[in-house]
């Protein structure tokens, strides 16, 4: 008996085995293959072209070095009208991710239908890249901030959709049977139940959003969205390197302030959760 319980013990913790693929796995991954080969073949590599590509970098660096900080006021400008773009968008966008999360999610949608559309509207938000959508925007609302500043919303509406519907679908039944129980309706099962057990983790997705945001605020400006991508662009254009990487200088130290931050708020607002 004790062989017997020892044997389970140690099959327990044993890795399982690997099994053979269903067909439609093989498939999918034959299929996989065949297209990584056949883009393997159209990106055009060679061994020149890459340690051309070394030689024209080094060119690259020799240029820009030292930074030239001449236009460094005019940069910090834009780097902050950039961080506005990212935070105003970025709030905005969480602000209306939530209503659409609770309706997206199984648990808290007043229908199948609807939470089915509002899961589509989410997946729509995410799937279309971001520079489609400050596109769209400039043609529709003009050049500067503004167009920028939708465009992170409904990225962050995409982004924290998602993430809010997955983690009010994972809750616990538990707390929500509680307070419905007490005979309160949905509105009252959602703000004393589903709002407080989601609200660490909405917090830390919201934050990750901020972090998220101010990235691609930056690349925004490429398309006039506003920013200081906006004058990255011009350098680089105007073969500036001296001054472009003063801009990708400034863009990295901010980039690493947010980052700290919310790494900083989300661990003391867990600590205290």
């Amino acid at each position: 008996m004790a062989s017997e319980a020892k044997e389970q013990n140690v099959n327990r913790y044993m890795p399982k085995r690997f099994k053979l693929p269903s067909p439609p796995m093989i498939l999918i991954t034959i299929g996989g293959l065949i297209l990584f080969i056949l883009g393997l073949g159209s990106m055009e590599m060679s061994v020149d072209r890459f340690f051309s590509g070394i030689v024209n970098m080094f060119h690259f660096i020799i240029s820009a070095f030292p930074p030239d900080l001449e236009r460094l006021q005019t940069a910090l400008v834009a780097m902050y009208e950039t961080f506005q773009i990212a935070l105003v968008g970025t709030v905005f966008g969480v602000i209306l991710s939530l209503p659409i999360a609770l309706l997206a999610s199984r648990n808290t949608t007043p229908h199948p239908a609807i939470g089915y559309v509002a899961k589509g509207f989410i997946s729509l938000l995410r799937t279309v890249p971001d520079l489609i959508w400050a596109l769209i925007f400039v043609i529709s609302v003009g050049l500067g901030p503004f167009p920028g500043m939708l465009t992170i919303m409904v990225d962050t509406i995409g982004f924290c959709g998602r993430f809010f519907s997955e983690r009010i679908e994972e809750m616990e039944k538990g707390p929500i049977e509680a307070v419905q129980s007490t005979g309160s309706n949905q509105t009252g099962v959602i703000f004393g139940s589903v709002l407080p057990l989601g609200v660490p983790s909405f917090v830390g997705t919201s934050l990750f959003a901020v972090e998220k945001a101010i990235r691609g605020a930056v690349v925004l400006g490429l398309v006039g969205a506003g920013g200081i991508g906006v004058e990255l662009s011009v350098a680089m254009t105007m073969r500036q390197f001296d001054e472009a990487l003063m801009m990708i200088l400034l863009i990295l130290v901010v980039v690493i302030i947010v980052e700290q931050c919310s790494t900083y708020i989300r661990k003391k607002f867990i600590a205290n959760a």
